[in-house]
């Protein structure tokens, strides 16, 4: 007879065909004094049966008897025969009445095998589809364990078994069990001491790790029916980070950076590493819904142009990053490109990436343009704005070195950025500079059109000291720095503290009675986000200043009675601050000599 197991092992089962084969032994052992009818042959292996047996259990063998009852056929072949020569050895058992389990890991094979013999309730009750079928209902939909463990056997069975409903049988009930333990582990974790009621968090899922052994396909559909069920989006998230991790290690660093070393993967390797990448992607929860970490989107990404996938896959990764831009690191942009004959890195990718974040800015400003009671929205877009911008011009640093990074692409970076997107010019500098040292070729109207986008007046006091000797720069650019420079002396020595360009700010910001109201309120908002910004500048000059009267209040203590005029301690005390002039900033300043230039330039340049 028949009986259920409880095996609950997740392991796949192996190739069924390295089963061994019963046929003439078994037909000895039982009907010893009974010479065997005919002879069914399976995937090239035969067994010698008997007829009785088999025709009043299986229409298709009895057809195929009767078809062929005027010639006494004597030998019958069965072609794509499910789950091959094992599978069949245990419906013939079933058919003999002899013992063995349904498992797990035969029940889909068996289910498949009763429906190609035409094993039904029409030639003998409790055939073998029906306690298949029993079996498949009561026991297996039971246990998320099972259920994987069968759709593992479904990997290798013809698409029958997609139209019996196996396989939607067991997605459905591994979505419901783990909705299921979803909700009691969540009122096991309630802490109900006291008046607290809080959630614990608790450790990873432990069906997740069941779930990497399924095939993407099915992992696809388990995933989907969770997602419809109601299971919590961080745990859909942290199953698809655990799928990938298993599913893509072997995708090499190596791989990666030299995109010339050959790929010992074959190429159905590389398709199904496409495809799993391209199917994760499309799981992923809403951006509403669920907060994806960064550095798997991240990771993604780079797994996705890799592998080739298609453009709408990446650009879904480019638009999930872009949307919280503001926290990425640095580390996180330094994407490697696989081109040959490019730069180091993948510029394209994060100039991509740097669009959709400035488009989802403007968006937000042009959803609340409706009323004037979003001065919250717009100064914390306005934040996010400014963490950006420091974050490119850290980027634009970190590729300037690179010897194959054109001019056009590193100019398109710098103009991407709005002007209100940097409080002080500083790290552009920076990142201009060091461009211009590791590119001594660029002529000097590309030199020109390079410096052009750096504001003389949003440079601090030591880029300002730096810029003012670097023989690098264009000799207009210097010119327009000390020319600045002067400006800001006065203006310090005179006690101006850019009240007058503030008052013209705030007139300027009058709207017109000739535009519309819309104009009006985004003339506001541009008025209003420029005064944002030129108050940021003066807390910078502030704190400029200060340190300035530190410093000078020292000198004069310490050159008292020398005959020092205030004039010559302000002068020291601005050129010992040098955070760009490196260990040297606090020494006495060199005469505008060749030696002074190139010796100021080297402090600060990064080698």
């Amino acid at each position: 007879m028949v009986s259920f197991s409880d095996n609950t092992s997740l392991s796949c089962p192996n190739n069924p065909s390295q089963a061994p084969k019963f046929a003439n032994t078994f037909t000895t052992r039982i009907f010893s004094d009974v010479a065997g009818d005919f002879t069914i042959t399976v995937d090239g292996e035969s067994f010698l049966l008997h007829k009785f047996p088999l025709v009043s259990r299986s229409g298709k063998i009895r057809k195929m008897v009767a078809d062929g009852k005027d010639y006494n056929v004597s030998k019958l072949e069965l072609v794509n025969f499910p789950g091959g020569p094992h599978t069949f050895e245990l419906a013939m058992k079933f058919c003999y009445g002899m013992n063995f389990e349904i498992t797990a890991a035969n029940a889909a094979l068996l289910r498949c095998a009763a429906e190609y013999l035409e094993m039904s309730e029409d030639y003998r009750e409790e055939n073998l589809i029906a306690r298949t079928e029993v079996y498949l209902n009561d026991v297996v939909v039971q246990s998320l364990e099972k259920c994987v463990e069968v759709l593992c056997t479904c990997e290798n069975l013809p698409p029958i078994v997609e139209e019996l409903g196996i396989i939607n049988t067991c997605v459905e009930a591994i979505a419901m069990n783990a909705c299921k333990e979803q909700l009691v582990s969540g009122l096991s974790t309630l802490d109900c001491n006291g008046e607290s009621t809080e959630l614990k968090t608790g450790s990873l899922e432990w069906w997740i790790e069941d779930l990497s052994v399924l095939r993407i396909d099915y992992y696809h559909k388990v995933i989907t029916s969770m997602a419809r069920i109601g299971v919590r989006p961080d745990s859909i998230v942290e199953s698809l980070m655990h799928y990938a991790q298993i599913s893509l290690k072997s995708i090499g660093k190596c791989q990666i950076w030299n995109p010339a070393r050959p790929n010992s993967n074959s190429g159905t390797t590389e398709n199904e590493q496409k495809t799993i990448v391209e199917a994760l992607v499309n799981l992923l929860p809403t951006l509403k819904s669920s907060n994806v970490p960064l550095s798997f989107l991240f990771g993604m990404l780079r797994m996705a142009i890799m592998v080739e996938a298609t453009v709408a896959c990446r650009l879904e990764l480019e638009r999930r990053i872009a949307f919280r831009l503001e926290m990425a690191s640095l580390d996180d942009l330094l994407i490697p490109s696989l081109r040959a004959g490019d730069s180091l890195f993948d510029i394209d990718t994060v100039h991509r990436i740097l669009v959709n974040f400035l488009q989802q800015i403007e968006d937000e400003e042009n959803e609340d343009s409706g009323g004037y009671e979003s001065d919250g929205l717009a100064s914390l877009g306005h934040g996010s704005l400014l963490k950006v911008g420091r974050l490119i011009d850290s980027y634009l640093a970190e590729i300037a070195p690179d010897p194959y990074l054109s001019l056009q692409k590193f100019i398109a970076m710098i103009e991407t950025l709005p002007d209100y997107a940097r409080v002080i010019d500083d790290g552009l500098y920076r990142a201009i500079d060091i461009y211009l040292k590791a590119h001594p070729m660029l002529s000097d109207h590309e030199c020109k059109k390079l410096c052009k986008f750096i504001d003389c007046q949003k440079l601090s006091q030591e880029a300002t000291n730096h810029a003012a000797q670097n023989e690098r720069l264009p000799v207009q650019m210097a010119i327009k720095v000390l020319y600045f420079e002067q400006l800001r002396l006065k203006n310090a020595l005179c006690g101006s503290n850019g009240d007058g360009f503030l008052s013209q700010k705030i007139s300027s910001s009058v709207p017109s009675a000739a535009m519309s109201p819309r104009d009006n309120y985004a003339s506001l908002r541009r008025e209003n986000r420029e005064l944002k910004l030129e108050i940021s500048r003066m807390r910078v000059r502030l704190s400029e200043l200060e340190k300035e009267q530190v410093v000078m209040k020292r000198g004069m203590m310490e050159k008292s009675g020398n005959g020092k005029t205030f004039f010559t301690s302000l002068s020291k005390g601005i050129g010992r601050i040098g955070i760009f002039s490196g260990p040297g900033g606090g020494k006495r300043r060199k005469p505008r000599g060749s030696e002074g230039k190139s010796g100021r330039s080297r402090r600060y340049s990064v080698s």
